[in-house]
């Protein structure tokens, strides 16, 4: 599967627009990230626990547009963004979602 962010794949033709494909996960904090956090927000730098949590939110939801285009019989996902958005106090959604397409 090629996934890209333009709109074109050089060397290769659209045939056929599939349509939307998605992928999304809601992720919430735990108890024992916030007080490492909260520690970290004391003296500064990187909070690793939660750019974790994020990276592995970020792969989630590309995984599971991958498997919404593959459904669609998409060769390649082109025009990919990602979007995040906070649902509650604590926890946030992101969303991967692109154009899924037939190459030539």
């Amino acid at each position: 599967m090629i996934i890209t962010t333009t709109e074109t794949i050089p060397g290769r033709q659209v045939q056929e627009i599939l349509g939307v494909c998605r992928g999304s996960t809601v992720r919430a904090r735990n108890i024992g990230r916030d007080f490492f956090a909260g520690l970290k927000n004391i003296v500064g730098g990187e909070i690793d626990e939660y750019t974790k949590l994020q990276a592995e939110s970020r792969e989630q939801a590309m995984q599971r547009m991958i498997q919404d285009a593959e459904k669609l019989g998409a060769d390649a996902i082109i025009n990919v963004r990602m979007t995040t958005a906070m649902i509650m106090q604590g926890t946030a959604e992101i969303l991967a979602y692109g154009t899924a397409v037939k190459l030539g």
